[in-house]
């Protein structure tokens, strides 16, 4: 079956919106029919099903949990770069420059990327600051990279990019990358053992505890309706440290969840409260 011949119906398209966002969190508009049609034919096919109504019934009846990840997989957006928004890192510098100066060596310093898609954004705050900041080397300093994508995070893990996603960095910052020799670069070892990449599904349960002394979440709310951005800032303002940071898109705000926020700068937050330190 060619994949012109799957229409969306109604019907089809206001249950697949139903499961994504019951599973995911994640509010597709109308807009977005094209997309779905795209991207879900060709599991449509695999599968050997008739249409979309059978697709939804299949996962809903009987699908592995590898199908149902599959799906949620095919629906996420992925668009990231290194460097992207660079006041967010310069921001995170001079932060991290008053930790340094304030703390005893081997202090406990945690950032999460949330919905960190293929690594660019945790890889960049990995380099960035171990190029301000080489003593970093001795502190207990660790990223954590999450996304709901399980097939973008492979990619994350081996932090190997072609060469062309360099295209626009200054010579300083494309330096640290090793050349392959085959069209591709890889991050330093150095900052790839810094970086711990695992699943989340932001609107589910959360394993860690905190506290994180600054969470980036950008680009990542736009896919949510209000009541679930609220919901996930919320969350995130009772996981940073008293004193720390989230940063989140140039398209968002916290809306119902910036009531423990204050406004810092450009798309930067500081918790009011945040999670006691001594967390694990």
């Amino acid at each position: 079956m060619e994949q012109g011949e799957y229409s969306l119906s109604e019907r089809e398209f206001s249950r697949i919106k139903e499961r994504v966002y019951r599973v995911a969190g994640i509010a597709l508009s109308d807009a977005k029919r094209t997309l779905v049609v795209s991207r879900l034919s060709k599991i449509v096919r695999a599968l050997g099903l008739p249409g979309f109504d059978a697709y939804v019934d299949y996962l809903e009846k009987g699908a592995s949990s590898i199908e149902e990840q599959d799906f949620v997989n095919a629906l996420t957006t992925n668009l990231t770069r290194f460097y992207r928004e660079d006041h967010h890192f310069d921001h995170l510098r001079d932060y991290v420059g008053t930790l340094i100066s304030t703390k005893p060596r081997g202090t406990r310093l945690r950032i999460w990327s949330a919905g960190c898609s293929t690594g660019p954004e945790p890889y960049t705050i990995g380099m960035d600051l171990l190029a301000a900041y080489p003593e970093l080397k001795r502190w207990d300093f660790k990223i954590l990279g999450t996304d709901i994508d399980t097939a973008v995070l492979g990619k994350a893990a081996r932090g190997i990019y072609p060469e062309s996603e360099l295209t626009g960095l200054s010579a300083a910052r494309a330096r640290p990358f090793e050349h392959l020799g085959d069209g591709t670069v890889s991050v330093p070892a150095a900052v790839r053992e810094l970086v711990a990449f695992k699943q989340l599904n932001l609107i589910t349960d959360w394993p860690m505890k905190g506290p994180f002394d600054a969470i980036f979440c950008r680009n990542v709310a736009i896919y949510f309706d209000k009541p679930t951005q609220g919901m996930v800032f919320g969350r995130f303002g009772k996981l940073l440290a008293p004193e720390g940071f989230l940063y989140i898109g140039h398209s968002e705000n916290l809306g119902s969840g910036g009531d423990g926020f204050r406004l810092v700068g450009k798309t930067i937050y500081q918790s009011r409260t945040g999670a006691k330190r001594e967390a694990a």
